[in-house]
């Protein structure tokens, strides 16, 4: 390894993560403070640092298990309970009170269950369950049109992303 390098090239990947798991933190924050549409942007901004680090780690020849670890660890928050509170805050807490509570846990939860059972299975080929970077991005690009979709569609949608993410159906992977 050349000493002169100014920056280790192993953690240029964990800084796309890093920025993953900012944006979903900072997207937390927005939702606390009614910036609803500003937090689903920075989701999906999370989204495309999501998409980055694997990519830099492998064109840099650099992936290891550490990554991998904070890679779920920053997409469950991000794409898990960022776009959970998010969906209650703005949607469901007016419509469904403490139900609305339920429904934006059994989304992050199954989001865990989802991002563990990824880890395990080790399968390069196809997803077991959507993603959840998939769920989660979808219901902040939602929010963006909260003033046309009613609310029921959003109670809908976090009830079947949920199922969808630990459904055991195989997702082809698009890309590598």
């Amino acid at each position: 390894m050349n000493n002169n390098n100014p920056i280790n090239v192993r953690i240029i990947p964990s800084l796309f993560t890093l920025s993953n798991l900012l944006f979903g933190f900072i997207s937390l924050l927005l939702t606390m403070d009614g910036k609803f549409k500003l937090a689903a942007g920075l989701i999906i901004l999370s989204a495309l640092m999501d998409s980055m680090d694997g990519k830099v780690a492998r064109k840099l020849s650099v992936s290891s298990d550490f990554g991998k670890e904070l890679d779920s660890l920053s997409d469950l928050v991000s794409f898990g309970v960022a776009p959970a509170i998010l969906t209650y805050q703005s949607m469901l807490q007016a419509q469904l009170g403490y139900w609305g509570i339920i429904l934006a846990s059994i989304f992050a939860l199954c989001g865990a269950i989802r991002l563990a059972r990824f880890n395990v299975l080790n399968i390069n080929t196809y997803f077991v369950g959507v993603p959840i970077t998939f769920a989660g991005g979808f219901m902040a690009l939602i929010q963006l049109f909260q003033h046309i979709i009613p609310w029921p569609v959003y109670a809908v949608c976090m009830i079947i992303l949920a199922f969808l993410m630990v459904s055991t159906f195989k997702v082809p992977k698009l890309s590598k």
